[in-house]
């Protein structure tokens, strides 16, 4: 019998898989055992396609072949490699030499080894666990691989190929390279890297000063941010603007990045620029959060982490969805239960929510005259809940669109700030400052001064724990942006400007 190592995803992380091969006496038949899905089924008919392509016989014997363990649920096309392969080893009577090594790959009729996007996470992933870091995949998969440090690759373009390196280890190994396109920074022994590629600047947005200023406090610490105001008066432009000004990334988060984007089904550039998520308000609850009717796929929460998800006209989606949300802003985690499957996905996100001030836009318009009922406008804000507005850390209501307004900084200026308040928080204590925990923020220098004004603000609004903790933590990213070491009162007076009253 013949044993050859492949792996499946369990959600975002990679489950190891053994693949038995075994020849015995019987009625001439090709079996595949061990709760694979159809897909993996077909898989028999590309396997003997690809076994007669090169020149190999099913011998009138029963081949088996089991996929353990066998209460995990298989499927994925990337098991075609290490079943094709368990064949030949049993059919030929050889026995693989590469031993503790993944295999994993498509084939196609002709016998050639072909990539799939899944091929990275779970490479990535076993890595990470400590599970494996040897891998036998398609070229175009090794190419990708090669991108991830402390990893070894085989690459081969066809069956043969792969089972010569597999039976006699005669190939070149690879091993992974930090490989990042973008600029580095180098902060206590740590690399950081970034863009400064701004495919849209702040430089278009006209006038808007009090929201530019919100928007680079809310991108210097990763803050969430709520945009009030009329229809056209900037708030997409802000919100498509501030995906260039996030702070630089570490390797390992370029690395999930690229994990997120193969999940997707795309295939990643390795660039420093986070996510940007954008779903409509017509998106379902399983494209938004993840999950589905049998298994728990990744939603757009979840593709968003480390980046940003930017929902346009908030009040216009579902408010179930809306509340769905309270769970990963507040936890940075979602968790997708399903009967067959509890899956754990990572949703440490920067959200950004835009809306109209009512449902015709007009309320605080100059010019314009609001057409909306009381009892309109009303039920159009109670969309949005109390404990969900509790967890934005900035609102901002912006000013009415004006010709006259002059675009007083660029994207590069901004991101400079950003740079350096970044810097700040990763030498004070490596984490970004709306990540913060409550012992964290307790260990915060801050003037009595300051500690005074927030407490009398918060009894005087009838501010929330959290509201008065996301306040600190803001007023600590404006005192970063300023080059203080202590929390000042006037850093408290702008992070009060920005908290929702009313």
């Amino acid at each position: 019998m013949t044993h050859i190592s492949c792996a499946t995803l369990d959600g975002a992380k990679g489950v190891k898989i053994d693949v038995e091969a075994s020849l015995i006496k019987g009625l001439p038949a090709f079996t595949i055992v061990g709760l694979a899905d159809l897909g993996i089924a077909e898989s028999r008919e590309r396997t003997k396609a690809a076994l007669s392509k090169s020149n190999i016989s099913l011998p009138p014997y029963k081949l088996i072949i089991n996929l353990s363990p066998a209460d995990i649920r298989k499927s994925g096309s990337f098991f075609d490699l290490s079943i094709a392969l368990g064949a030949m080893c049993e059919i030929l009577k050889k026995e693989p030499l590469l031993k503790n090594i993944i295999v994993l790959g498509e084939l196609g009729l002709d016998g050639a080894l072909k990539h799939t996007p899944q091929i990275f996470p779970i490479a990535l992933s076993m890595l990470k666990e400590g599970l494996a870091d040897t891998f036998l995949v398609p070229s175009r998969s090794a190419y990708f691989l090669q991108k991830i440090p402390n990893i070894k690759v085989y690459g081969a373009d066809t069956l043969t190929g792969a089972f010569d390196t597999l039976t006699t280890g005669d190939a070149e190994c690879k091993h992974g390279t930090q490989n990042i396109n973008g600029e580095s920074l180098t902060l206590d022994g740590k690399e950081f890297f970034y863009t400064r590629e701004f495919a849209h600047d702040f430089s278009d947005v006209k006038g808007q000063n009090i929201a530019k200023r919100a928007a680079l406090i809310a991108a210097a610490g990763m803050h969430n941010i709520l945009m009030e105001g009329s229809p056209g008066c900037g708030k997409s432009m802000i919100a498509k603007r501030l995906r260039y000004i996030l702070p630089p990334m570490s390797v390992d988060e370029i690395l999930k990045f690229a994990m997120l984007d193969f999940l997707e089904g795309k295939e990643s550039d390795f660039s420093a620029k986070r996510p940007f998520r954008s779903p409509h308000n017509n998106s379902t609850r399983s494209a938004l959060l993840g999950g589905g009717s049998k298994e728990g796929q990744i939603g757009e929460v979840a593709l968003s982490s480390g980046g940003i998800l930017w929902l346009d006209e908030l009040p216009h989606f579902d408010k179930t969805l809306i509340e769905g949300l309270r769970e990963p802003l507040e936890n940075y985690r979602i968790l997708i239960s399903r009967v067959n499957s509890k899956i754990d996905y990572d949703a440490d996100f920067m959200f950004v929510g835009s809306m109209n001030p009512c449902p015709c836009g007009n309320l605080l318009s100059k010019t314009k005259e609001c057409r909306c009922k009381e009892s309109e406008i009303q039920r159009y804000k109670n969309r949005l809940s109390e404990p969900f507005l509790d967890r934005m850390d900035i609102f901002v209501q912006m000013e009415e669109f004006s010709e006259a307004g002059k675009s007083d900084i660029t994207s590069n200026e901004m991101f400079d700030n950003v740079i350096k308040a970044f810097s700040a928080q990763m030498k004070r204590g490596g984490k970004l400052n709306s990540r913060l925990s409550d012992k964290e923020l307790a260990g915060l220098e801050i003037t009595d001064e300051a500690t005074d004004m927030l407490q009398k603000a918060g009894a005087r609004f009838a501010m929330s724990a959290r509201s008065s903790a996301k306040t600190l933590k803001v007023a600590r990213t404006i005192a970063d942006l300023e080059d203080s070491i202590k929390v000042e009162k006037p850093h408290i007076l702008e992070a009060l400007s920005y908290r929702k009253r009313g």
